[in-house]
């Protein structure tokens, strides 16, 4: 072996954060999907308050706002399509951040009870695909430089956006306390015009790029939907287990207040320990799926996703609050870091299409959430209501298992 081979091979692998540090696209995607969650979760537990308090819809109205998510997943669709074929993620990125100041910022200024309906299925599910397209930028970028590190530094960016939505329900909740919801909604459109400064004029090494060593070629081929199946159908397997996220937080503080008596500091600490687990679990999650495999390792974080809701519906006690916060934490911490990957892998070829796709989920989980658990917390009260997502999880675990072992698995 030659001495240069020999030196290549000895050489330790490079650190995935200081990969990310000395990246300017790595280290501002980061900045940027921090300054993102922090803004989106600030606003999120406060627009029901909003449409009640400040713009006086009943409760029944104030729940249908979460329907408007459903056009999410169209606006991603089609910013992804275009970012596929012209390559111009970042500049596709700065309007989305633009679009979604705007957006936040008439909301703040809405005096008309149907304007936050019509400004969130309009404006704000183009904001949606900021986030996305910095995840095609740098998996762009991880592709050309061809790195040993790169699902690393897509978990690392990721759990900035965990970490975001760590502190952003705190922020937001203090600052509408302080200054009221219309200042909060303000400051959150300021957050989202804010990930723009991170990334400075950073450039990804894109498709766009790529496409120039081939004059007159697109830089990205049209995807039919036959060839988007798998990645649709992990998606529709994700929404179902994410259905249970906005059941729980609506419904989940007032079970223990209301029918356990937990004292409010317990109660906070139920819900604020499921996002520490979910933190330190994501690099272990990555480090597990190598050997593993990404989606064999998912079909165990849906199952701990069905045991979670089961403690809820049927323990009836503190520490039954708490086991099922730890199993959540389980859950977010293989699916948030490994999610995007999957999809991203899933449909190769037009990867801003996947990652809008998949990002924009969320939103078709929040609706399917609010509508199942105001149907039923009707039908079945507190707290079977959890028995709802629960099975929406076992049919998710299911479906992931048959996919892991189809030849649509990513390892």
């Amino acid at each position: 072996m030659s001495p240069v081979l020999a030196a290549a091979e000895a050489a330790p692998a490079p650190s995935v954060l200081r990969t990310v540090w000395d990246s300017p696209l790595y280290r501002g995607a980061t900045v940027a999907l921090f300054l993102s969650g922090l803004g989106a979760s600030a606003a999120a537990p406060q627009i029901t308050l909003f449409l009640v308090d400040d713009l006086h819809v009943s409760l029944t109205t104030a729940g249908l706002y979460y329907l408007t998510n459903v056009t999410a997943p169209v606006a991603g669709y089609l910013i992804g399509a275009r970012s596929d074929r012209t390559g111009r993620r970042l500049g596709l990125f700065r309007l989305c951040a633009v679009a979604g100041f705007l957006g936040w910022c008439a909301m703040a200024l809405a005096d008309r009870a149907w304007m936050p309906f019509v400004i969130s299925a309009v404006v704000l599910a183009f904001a949606g695909g900021a986030g996305s397209q910095l995840f095609a930028a740098v998996h762009d970028d991880l592709e050309t430089a061809a790195g040993p590190v790169g699902d690393g530094v897509v978990s690392v960016v990721r759990m900035a956006l965990t970490a975001g939505w760590i502190v952003g329900p705190v922020a937001g909740s203090l600052l509408a306390t302080a200054a009221g919801p219309r200042a909060m909604l303000a400051a959150t459109g300021l957050c989202t015009l804010a990930q723009v400064v991170p990334m400075g004029f950073a450039r990804a090494r894109s498709a766009g790029a790529r496409a120039e060593e081939a004059p007159g070629a697109p830089a990205g081929p049209r995807v039919g939907v036959r060839r988007m199946l798998p990645l649709l159908a992990f998606t529709g397997l994700y929404v179902l287990v994410y259905a249970g996220e906005p059941i729980k937080y609506g419904y989940l503080t007032i079970y223990m207040h209301d029918d356990l008596r937990v004292p409010t500091a317990v109660s906070g600490a139920v819900i604020g320990i499921q996002p520490l687990v979910e933190l330190v679990l994501m690099p272990v999650a990555m480090v597990v799926a190598r050997r593993t495999g990404m989606m064999r390792l998912m079909v165990l974080g849906a199952a701990c996703g069905v045991g979670a809701n089961l403690c809820f519906a049927l323990t009836g006690s503190t520490a039954g609050m708490f086991a099922g916060q730890v199993l959540m934490g389980a859950v977010w911490g293989v699916f948030a870091g490994l999610g995007i990957i999957v999809a991203q892998r899933l449909l190769p070829e037009a990867v801003a299409t996947a990652s809008a796709v998949f990002m924009s989920s969320t939103a078709i989980a929040g609706a399917l959430g609010g509508l199942t658990g105001g149907l039923g917390v009707g039908l079945l009260g507190l707290p079977h209501v959890f028995l709802a997502p629960a099975l929406y999880g076992l049919v998710a675990t299911a479906g992931i298992a048959v996919m892991s072992r189809s030849r649509h698995a990513v390892g």
